[in-house]
């Protein structure tokens, strides 16, 4: 197993390459927004389907929020971060090369993990997906995942902290007060219209 501390993390991901950390829901694979191809090699990604950016903070990721969304996101942010939820908005007219989605929108979340946010304050926000192959269940475990990736760098140090082993809630902005469900997970979302 290639088990790294944050300052190795750091220079990895520098250097290109992704990184893999434990969140409070499934542990993730993450690399640097400039450098989200990787991911997509190593886990066989289909190219089409996007990527999260997670950031240990709302001030890391709202400057990546339209205008149009601020507000309700702010409203939903507040209420479930840090958490396993994930908002799909409408990306910042700045912040649009970073993009992994066809339709100028970003999934957004904070997970509520100590390893997670130490590592997201020093490197910023990271793309990410879960930790494993495309298609196939993957280890919720630093030993089972370095199996399926034995090359890439896994944050210690292990055992890691307890995580839900279910993915996240996905919802996605349609316009000012109103959400649609994308995908259940383990936080119900009780604004959506």
């Amino acid at each position: 197993m290639n088990l790294i501390n944050c300052n190795s993390a750091l220079k990895t991901l520098k250097n290109g390459l992704p990184v893999i950390f434990p969140t409070d829901t499934l542990p993730a694979i993450g690399c640097l927004p400039k450098f989200s191809k990787i991911i997509y090699e190593f886990k066989k990604r289909d190219i089409n389907k996007p990527l999260i950016l997670m950031g240990s903070e709302n001030k890391q990721l709202i400057d990546y929020v339209h205008e149009s969304a601020k507000e309700d996101y702010e409203n939903m942010a507040s209420k479930y971060w840090p958490g396993a939820l994930t908002m799909v908005i409408p990306s910042s007219d700045k912040q649009t090369a970073i993009l992994t989605s066809k339709d100028l929108t970003l999934g957004l979340r904070i997970p509520n993990s100590y390893m997670a946010q130490s590592l997201l304050r020093e490197t910023g926000p990271l793309l990410t997906s879960s930790a494993n192959i495309s298609g196939l269940t993957g280890s919720i475990t630093a030993e089972g995942i370095s199996l399926d990736f034995p090359s890439v760098g896994i944050l210690g140090p292990i055992p890691w902290e307890k995580s839900s082993g279910k993915a996240s809630t996905i919802i996605s902005w349609i316009k000012s007060g109103s959400w649609i469900l994308i995908r259940e997970g383990e936080v119900l979302v009780t604004e959506l219209h």
